[in-house]
């Protein structure tokens, strides 16, 4: 299958294309201003009410009839521009690749080696977020304003995120049932250090062990990396040049001198400990891992949780050649899980949390609601900093391809580290009302993650989509569900190469994400709650029909709330979310007949955690059959506060192949 890198199949429609647009763009984008000065956000209310002399007002009063002229002066020239517009969109493709030429750009992302199936397996990890980026005035609908601004910052939050090195950090106790571990997704900022020993400020009574684990740099390190996989072996493929540290805490709370050990890249260390809030951790073996700029909100804060930060800084010693590479000093926040993130359960296989951070060595992205053209763009530009293969601008206009007319794509985009071997759309035909105004639809994508001694390529499927909105559309969401099921079945048949006697290709996983509109706990979603795809599709939070597992919490925030002080930060926003009180506080709970959908009052006993409509689903049928598929780490992720009204998700997935396991 050929990917489309461009909207129309010739330049000479890609002209007329871009002068169709040109002439409808006055007329949009001040049509779009002028909506918007009439419907504020809590925060502008805020501002402005601080405001003694009404100045905003007047602005409004000034500027209104300004618009307005210049609105119907532009009407001609867009009415033209339509009319050229609209027959173009039956030649249009239904998306676009876009695929990182210049790999000096992506200064932020992981060179990636190909997976041969050897060792202990690969883990992927997957994360799905709905941004909310919609034309600035149907966007203050949902309490958030400035597109442009928006786009480029969630594009800079997301890369910063995934691009640092991956630590993870457990700590063992008796007594504590928790998982005191800054893992998949905690805080590693750079800092710049000396390579002096330290005492170790942690008066901590039990063994915590950091692994760090990716190597996030860019370019620049290629050749170091290459020679760091070469020198460890190949024990466990697809983890990007691995380190670990041991920090040994003894009962009375005093540590040993620091001792490097030099095998596998580990270092041990102890030292008398004070009993302290704070302290240092220095990993020796550290590419050139450059703080983006703009990053506000993700890597500059220094605790992923306020609650039980330990800092601990390990000594120099010789360790790996490849340790003596680019040495940075890191602040690792060790985040105390509380009733949310405790693995209260002793039969959970993975581990579970809320997050600050989008996890590190994120392979997969799935986004909905990248609806305006320009945001997009600005998206894609800050996303190729880490992920070189992205497709955008997906979805179909007019009337070419659905039953209706579309003025808006689908909003799907999805960004990933590994090649795009194949992708196809569709277009859900039974939208109803302003839904049916956008190509909403299900994005397939098959993407080939390594290959196998034999030459047989190793691939996985994803698919991304964004189901009907609106309350009471049950049946509509159902018959949704039951396309998305038929046109990813069509899909795989369409894209394989294999054969049962002769398999050419190995599926690898196969998994689902999106925004599907409705949770696992509200009485009006009983039908989507029981349909089929939860008999093929595992979903990693759900118990059963009408009832998640007690850490899983709501993806829906309450628009009212999203400039509140006490959740305007990635960090703020978690802390919160870990609190029954918080969460009753912040997010949209699940509706019943016996109980009112406001907000206010909801300090009454509800069902579940929140409204969780974000969704990330993986199944172990189709699997290459020796293989086994287990979720490892999943989280709910607090790093676009403030940026949109969801929480996204993300999903770490073991493929083990059966050879060398443990």
């Amino acid at each position: 299958m050929v990917l489309y890198t461009s909207p129309f199949p010739n330049s000479f429609l890609s002209v007329l294309h871009s002068l169709s647009w040109g002439l409808i763009f006055p007329c949009y984008w001040l049509a779009d201003r002028l909506v918007a000065s009439f419907v504020p956000t809590t925060y502008e209310k805020r501002q402005r009410a601080d405001d003694p002399c009404y100045f905003h007002a007047l602005c409004i009063i000034i500027t209104t009839p300004i618009y307005l002229a210049l609105l119907v002066a532009s009407l001609p020239f867009a009415l033209i521009g339509f009319l050229l517009w609209s027959p173009l969109q039956s030649a249009r493709r239904p998306y676009i690749y876009s695929r990182l030429e210049d790999k000096n750009h992506a200064n932020g992302a992981t060179l990636l080696t190909e997976w041969k199936a050897a060792g202990n397996g690969k883990s992927f990890c997957f994360g799905s977020a709905n941004v909310c980026l919609l034309p600035d005035s149907l966007a203050r609908f949902n309490n958030v304003f400035n597109t442009q601004a928006r786009a480029k910052e969630i594009g800079r939050r997301i890369r910063n995120g995934a691009s640092r090195p991956q630590i993870k950090i457990y700590i063992d106790s008796p007594t504590n049932t928790s998982i005191s571990a800054a893992s998949f997704s905690s805080l590693v900022s750079p800092q710049g250090g000396d390579n002096t020993n330290r005492t170790v400020n942690a008066g901590i009574k039990r063994t915590t062990s950091m692994e760090y684990k990716g190597d996030n740099s860019g370019s620049n390190n290629s050749e170091d990396s290459r020679e760091d996989k070469g020198g460890a072996g190949e024990s466990n493929e697809g983890e990007e040049n691995s380190c670990i540290v041991r920090i040994n805490g003894e009962d009375n709370g005093h540590m040993s001198d620091t001792e490097p050990d030099t095998v596998n890249g580990q270092a041990h260390a102890s030292g008398p400990a004070e009993p302290s809030l704070e302290g240092d951790v220095e990993i020796s073996k550290t590419p050139n891992h450059k703080q983006k700029e703009g990053d506000s909100g993700s890597l500059d804060s220094y605790s992923a949780s306020r609650e039980s930060l330990v800092k601990v800084r390990v000594g120099d010693g010789t360790v790996d050649q490849s340790t003596v590479n680019n040495k940075l000093l890191y602040k690792a926040s060790i985040m105390k899980k509380t009733s949310v993130r405790k693995k209260k359960h002793t039969d959970e296989t993975f581990d579970h949390e809320i997050s600050a951070f989008f996890p590190a060595n994120l392979d997969f992205l799935c986004l909905q609601e990248v609806f305006d053209k320009r945001a997009a763009e600005k998206l894609k530009e800050q996303l190729h900093h880490y992920f070189e293969y992205i497709v955008y601008d997906v979805g179909v206009y007019s009337c070419h391809g659905c039953c209706s007319f579309k003025f808006v794509n689908s909003g799907l985009l999805f960004a990933s580290r590994y090649p795009v071997m194949d992708a196809a759309y569709h277009c859900y035909p039974n939208g109803r009302g302003t839904d049916s105004l956008a190509s909403k639809g299900a994005l397939f994508l098959k993407v080939q993650v390594g290959s196998t001694p034999q030459d047989q390529r190793i691939v996985g499927y994803i698919s991304c989509t964004h189901l009907q909105a609106i309350a009471g559309d049950t049946t509509v969401r159902c018959e949704q569900l039951d396309m998305l099921q038929d046109w990813l079945s069509e899909f795989r048949k369409s894209t394989s190469s294999s054969s049962t006697a002769n398999p050419e290709e190995l599926v690898a996983f196969d998994v689902i994400c999106g925004d599907l509109n409705f949770d696992n706990c509200s009485s009006e979603d009983k039908l989507e709650q029981q349909h089929s795809l939860f008999t093929h599709y595992k979903d990693p939070c759900r118990i059963g029909p009408g009832e998640d597992k007690p850490w899983a919490i709501g993806t829906l925030l309450d628009p009212e709330g999203l400039y509140d002080e006490e959740v305007c930060t990635p960090d703020n926003l978690q802390k919160v979310l870990e609190s029954e009180e918080g969460r009753k506080g912040y997010l949209v709970y699940p509706t019943s007949k016996n109980h009112s959908s406001s907000q206010k009052g909801r300090k009454a006993s509800l069902k579940g955690n929140g409204r969780r409509i974000d969704y990330m689903l993986y199944t172990e049928e189709g699997l290459y059959l020796e293989w086994k598929v287990e979720v490892e780490e999943f989280s709910f992720i607090t790093q676009l506060a403030g940026l949109t009204d969801h929480l996204p998700v993300a999903m770490r997935l073991m493929v083990s192949t059966g050879e060398d396991d443990p």
